[in-house]
């Protein structure tokens, strides 16, 4: 049988602002009120769509929106136009050649390719990436930088609404987050795995200290307890504490990776479709986290529908990803570009249905919450 050929014929961009629910959100970073995104959709010679999205957030993400934006419709698009969406790889190293750098941005090409081929194969996007290991997925909640019974409370309202794991944000004191922390234990007991995010922001030493006065609590992980570029001073924490340290922000390319492994820094690391460069490029760091006997947490906080769904079809293939993604941009945005926003409420979702992402896009929507960037 000849290779499957999908020539792109039409390459579309779009930059959106959803609206986030409620005051905003606040981590180490910002407080940020919307969700500015970048989506792409590919369309083959033959009507075949595809689509890509990425949602940066500022401290987080190299790349800001407006950078992603302008290297897509600048460079990435015009490169991808008359070639081949059957050839992933071929397609990802041309950008790579082209470009260095810009994961993000290369992520939204190469989602809507995958999603693109999968769609015209009639399989979902796991299938393509070697098929599912679980028929449902479940999230995880989180819990912001409060009053040690603002948290307990907010923790307790995810534990009845049915999720089983939570993100405590962590950071201004180490004696306000155990409080913090011990306040969230007791409110939900023994049975919610909980996890510890300081997002770069204290010192080895501060981080060795608020690492034992956690143990008590029984916690899953602390979460990128020290700088990105410190590895060596995260070898230090992990050595120190009894908690399972995962490297986030220290994680971007492959070379990033391999940096951790052999500094025998982390436990666990963190990636995500988007900041790791696409569906290939993730599901390989993933792999290769797993043969250095890593755990991986997937998720990106804010994501909208098409990169949640990219996510959780990642997620979905190996054994070696924590329960609990951190996927849950629909929780925190108050609509979404596609035409059927998913439904995380109760902490868990079965895996989304038919080919590809299994999503369509809200033209009306995309339209609603365009910006020119």
């Amino acid at each position: 049988m000849d290779a499957l050929h999908l020539p792109i014929a039409r390459v579309e961009v779009f930059g959106v602002a959803v609206p986030l629910v409620g005051p905003g959100f606040r981590n180490a970073y910002i407080t940020k009120t919307t969700q500015k995104s970048a989506l792409v959709r590919l369309t083959a010679a033959d009507g075949t769509i595809g689509l890509g999205n990425i949602d940066p957030s500022p401290g987080y993400s190299v790349e800001t929106i407006e950078q992603s934006l302008t290297a897509i419709r600048e460079r990435l698009a015009p490169l991808v136009q008359g070639r081949d969406a059957g050839n992933p790889h071929r397609l990802v190293q041309a950008m790579d050649d082209a470009l260095p750098g810009y994961l993000d941005a290369k992520a939204a090409i190469e989602m809507a390719c995958v999603d693109l081929l999968s769609r015209r194969l009639g399989i979902p996007v796991h299938q393509y990436l070697g098929g599912a290991m679980v028929d449902s997925v479940r999230f995880n909640a989180w819990v912001g930088i409060v009053p040690p019974e603002e948290a307990a409370a907010e923790a307790r309202k995810w534990f009845d609404l049915g999720f089983r794991s939570a993100k405590i944000k962590v950071g201004g004191g180490i004696r306000a987050d155990r409080e913090r922390i011990k306040a969230v234990r007791e409110a939900v007991g023994p049975d919610m795995a909980l996890r510890a995010d300081a997002n770069a922001g204290y010192s080895v030493d501060d981080a060795i200290e608020l690492g034992k006065l956690l143990e008590p609590f029984h916690m899953q992980l602390l979460e990128q307890p020290v700088a990105d570029h410190d590895l060596a001073g995260m070898a230090k924490v992990r050595q120190a504490i009894g908690i399972p340290v995962m490297a986030d922000e220290s994680i971007t390319d492959y070379r990033s990776l391999i940096d951790v492994i052999r500094a025998d820094c982390a436990d666990i690391v963190k990636l995500k479709v988007m900041k790791q460069g696409g569906f290939l490029k993730c599901r390989r760091m993933l792999e290769t986290a797993a043969a250095a006997g890593m755990k991986v947490v997937i998720g990106h906080g804010f994501g909208l529908g098409v990169n949640t769904v990219a996510e959780i079809m990642l997620a979905c293939t190996s054994d070696n990803v924590l329960e609990g993604l951190e996927c849950v941009g629909p929780l925190k945005t108050s609509d979404d570009i596609v035409t059927s926003k998913l439904d995380i409420t109760s902490g868990q979702a079965p895996l989304p249905e038919g080919p590809g992402l299994g999503v369509t896009l809200d033209d009306e929507k995309v339209k609603r919450y365009q910006f020119n960037a």
